[in-house]
C-alpha cells in the first residue's frame, strides 16, 4: 500500500487481491493516470474494477488494458469504460519495465488503485513471474500454518 494510509485524501477504490497469489511480484511501482474528468468522477464513487487488467509498453509508452471504470451518470461528456488509459511515469522506470518484461519474462500487474494524500488517482503496478501450481500451494499453505499459529498464540497467550 501507499506510504501515507492515515492522511484522510488517502482512499484505496480498486484492489487485485487475486495478483499476489498467481503471481510472485519482485518490485512495484506507483504509477499517474492519464483520466478524462468523469473517469475520476467515477473513481471517486468507488466503482472501478483492475482484476481482469494488465499494463504493457507500447511504442515507449505505458498502457493500461482492459480495466473497468463504471460510467458516470451525470456526465456531460461521458468516457468509454474498458479503454486503454495511459499511465505516467519516468523514462528511467519505463525503460527498466520495459526490459524486464522482454528479457526476463516478467508480466506488469495493477496492484491498487487509489487516491493518494493529494486526492491524485494513482495505479501500483507490480513487475511479477507467474507462479506454477506447486508455487500456489506453497503459498496456500504458508498462509494457512500463519493463521493457525496466530489462532494458537491467542488461545494459550
Amino acid at each position: 500500500m501507499a506510504k501515507n494510509s492515515d492522511t484522510p485524501n488517502y482512499k484505496v477504490v480498486a484492489e487485485n487481491r487475486r495478483a499476489r497469489y498467481d503471481y510472485a511480484i519482485e518490485d512495484d511501482v506507483e504509477c499517474g493516470m492519464l483520466l478524462m474528468g468523469s473517469e475520476v468522477k467515477s473513481l471517486r464513487t468507488g466503482q472501478a474494477n483492475i482484476a481482469e487488467s494488465y499494463a504493457t509498453v507500447d511504442n515507449g509508452e505505458l498502457w493500461l488494458v482492459n480495466s473497468y471504470f463504471a460510467p458516470y451518470p451525470q456526465a456531460m461528456f461521458p468516457h468509454e469504460e474498458r479503454r486503454r488509459r495511459k499511465l505516467l511515469v519516468n523514462k528511467r522506470e519505463l525503460a527498466r519495465m520495459w526490459s524486464d518484461t522482454q528479457r526476463k519474462g516478467m508480466t506488469l500487474v495493477p496492484l491498487v488503485l487509489y487516491f493518494n494524500h493529494k486526492g491524485m488517482a494513482k495505479l501500483k503496478i507490480g513487475i511479477a513471474k507467474g507462479k506454477s501450481a506447486p508455487d500456489k500451494r506453497e503459498t496456500a499453505a504458508k498462509r494457512d500454518w500463519n493463521r493457525q499459529k496466530q489462532r494458537l498464540l491467542k488461545d494459550h497467550g
